[in-house]
């Protein structure tokens, strides 16, 4: 990137993603996956980078073309490694010979192949599959229907964001020969099976699945073994709550769980389990560990980031893992004797982690706000010490602001904590707007991360308030709780002391000059302030809810998400209507930008409908702003061009409602 400005929309073709590392069985090297983004062609492309520890070694690109080509896994000698590629038009699992040649595909599957796991001989390798329950893996692609045909529905859950409408197909476990390509299917029925581990003796693969017959008000996810050879199944929970990411301790002894009994639904920390295999007990590892395991960090950037488990070290007496506090993911060490340590906290965000045992050496990916993320040699016996592994994004020319945290007290004396970004070039006495951004979820975080939107608004002049209100994640269950069945309530006060704080705090921000937006339950927020308060000159709600009766029946999760967080269901019409930004549109004269994706199933766009029409023939100050064929990941993973056109109508509803100079 050329200049000695601030980062632009236009960046977003130059930067690169890096992710998942997985060191060698050796110890001696790593693969990882970098994205970049094909300008011309407006598409992702993903490729597998190999680097060995060697001192002044550099990274040799190992696999070349248009697509994507992710989630590699080492064979146990570390003579092959697998990865799944879309290289052929659909996902499929590729192993490619680390001497040299090409890569073999060694599966054909009609609706692709995911989650590659060898096995501990190295003969085979495991995955998931789609398939309908009348279907197996040796039939072949049915050809498709030249005329359209009526889609009949009889579940409640049958569609979903990203993933479009339910065609009838469930996630079943196979296995591949790699030598012979010989298939074997391990599961069938009408129920998802999820795929997590080998048994270190090759006899059983830990999995997951609901099997309740009438899913659409089960929210649950059991742990089973799946004995390889008669393919039964073992349960390991017990149906009290929703369990994954299971890893196998080397000596066999132990299945590590993440999970929780869903005593606060979706808002429930998730905290570690162990299952003893001699003795069939399962007890929970943190139950007094008042910290989300996991990374719930929000970022606008990363692609393909894989959800990070337990990995174990190799003498069976502990393993390491990611969790969420305090604005930062780090990583821990839970001791199956002195319970939970940490080996590497700081103001960052670990997204990616690999380790050796043997050494005692970790790769580990790391993004903090001034850095876009790398990969760095961790040291793990004791010392802590970090040395940087990749520089993929030279950002030497380029300005980036660096946050400073605040911390205020917001409403029921609860403590909140944020950040403040000032502008890029900023200038003392000089006096500047300020912009309120609101995260999604509502039980994630903002925090110590690269986030690519701040950034370029703060290169655009503009100081940056981001803060985690009630029902955030990374403070405790009672933070996180908080929101549930309060939405507009306390969230909207802690959101409204922060700019007060500020305000109060910095000199340098103009309270004539304040803008808010958000994404999806950051766009309920916003089009809930526009309607409660006309102090902010100018809003940008995104992917936003503006009506929870008609989001009761139209989200793929309406029905449910709005009876655990509002506390209503379509019979309490007057309750969801009084949470209900629609309600106040009377109010509204703050002029609002209004940016939603059309095929977005999560909130789906007739809540912008809505919003706009209200808007307009109320005769307020609004835009729509369609985009096509995107879903709720626009911000994140749409289509290259059409995610930098969004950040683009961001910045010009700001510098024309907000001058920034």
């Amino acid at each position: 990137m050329a200049g000695s400005n601030g980062v632009t929309s236009e960046d977003l073709y130059r930067l690169k993603s890096v992710v998942n590392p997985q060191f060698s069985p050796d110890g001696q090297s790593f693969v990882y996956v970098q994205t970049t983004i094909d300008q011309e062609n407006d598409e992702y492309q993903s490729q597998l980078f190999f680097q060995t520890l060697e001192k002044g070694a550099e990274s040799v690109q190992w696999t070349f073309g248009k697509g994507k080509n992710h989630t590699p896994c080492w064979s146990p000698d570390g003579t092959k490694l697998a990865f799944v590629s879309n290289r052929s038009g659909k996902n499929q699992i590729y192993v490619l010979n680390i001497n040299g040649g090409e890569a073999q595909q060694v599966t054909f599957l009609p609706s692709g192949a995911s989650n590659p796991l060898w096995s501990p001989d190295g003969l085979t390798l495991a995955f998931n599959t789609s398939l309908k329950s009348t279907k197996t893996v040796f039939d072949l692609e049915e050809k498709k229907q030249e005329r359209p045909v009526p889609l009949e529905v009889t579940k409640m859950r049958y569609k979903s964001d990203g993933e479009g409408f339910w065609q009838g197909q469930f996630k079943q476990v196979a296995v591949v020969n790699v030598g012979t390509g010989e298939l074997t299917q391990l599961t069938t029925g009408t129920y998802d099976v999820s795929l997590y581990c080998w048994s270190p003796d090759g006899k059983f693969l830990a999995v997951g699945a609901d099997v309740t017959e009438v899913a659409d008000l089960s929210f649950k996810n059991d742990i089973y073994l799946l004995n390889v050879e008669t393919k039964e199944f073992s349960p390991v929970t017990n149906g009290t709550g929703y369990f994954g990411n299971v890893s196998w301790s080397p000596d066999g002894k132990y299945l590590a769980i993440i999970g929780h009994e869903r005593e606060y639904q979706n808002a429930t920390l998730s905290k570690i389990w162990l299952y003893q295999t001699d003795t069939g007990t399962f007890t929970c590892f943190t139950p007094d560990w008042d910290v989300p395991v996991g990374d719930y960090m929000v970022g606008d950037f990363q692609q393909g980031a894989s959800s990070l488990g337990l990995i174990w070290a190799g003498n069976s007496q502990g393993f390491y893992f990611i969790a969420s506090e305090q604005g930062s993911t780090n990583i821990y060490f839970g001791d199956l004797k002195d319970g939970v340590k940490p080996v590497l906290v700081g103001d960052q965000h670990v997204y990616g982690l690999s380790v050796d045992s043997k050494s005692e050496q970790a790769i580990v990916a790391i993004s903090t706000p001034t850095e876009i993320g790398d990969l760095y040699l961790l040291s793990l016996n004791g010392e802590g010490q970090l040395e940087k592994l990749t520089a993929v994004n030279d950002i030497q020319n380029v300005d980036l602001s660096k946050p400073e945290p605040i911390e205020f007290e917001g409403a029921n004396g609860r403590k909140i904590h944020g950040w403040l970004l000032k502008p890029v070039g900023f200038e003392l006495g000089k006096r500047y707007p300020l912009l309120l951004e609101i995260h999604g979820g509502p039980h994630a975080m903002y925090g110590n991360t690269y986030m690519n939107e701040f950034q370029i608004l703060a290169a655009e002049g503009y100081a940056v308030l981001y803060v985690n209100p009630r029902g955030s994640h990374g403070y405790g269950q009672d933070f996180v709780n908080a929101v549930r069945s309060d939405y507009g309530g306390g969230d909207y006060q802690d959101l409204m002391l922060a700019v007060d704080y500020v305000l109060a705090e910095f000199d340098f921000i103009d309270e004539t000059r304040l803008g808010v937006t958000g994404g999806s339950y950051g766009g309920f927020m916003t089009n809930w302030i526009v309607g409660h308060t006309n102090r902010f000159k100018a809003a940008v709600t995104q992917r936003s809810i503006s009506n929870w009766i008609s989001f009761y029946g139209v989200s793929d999760i309406g029905y449910y998400f709005t009876e655990w967080q509002i506390d209503g269901d379509f019979r309490d019409v007057q309750k969801l209507w009084k949470h209900s930004p629609l309600a106040y549109i009377d109010n509204v004269e703050t002029p609002l930008l209004i940016l939603h994706s059309e095929k977005d199933y999560r909130c789906p766009i007739e809540q912008a409908e809505q919003l706009y029409i209200s808007l307009k023939r109320l005769g307020k100050e609004t835009k729509f702003v369609r985009f096509p064929e995107e879903n709720h990941e626009l911000s994140r993973s749409g289509k290259p061009s059409l995610r930098k056109s969004r950040l683009d109508y961001i910045v010009e509803w700001f510098r024309t409602e907000i001058p920034s100079s």
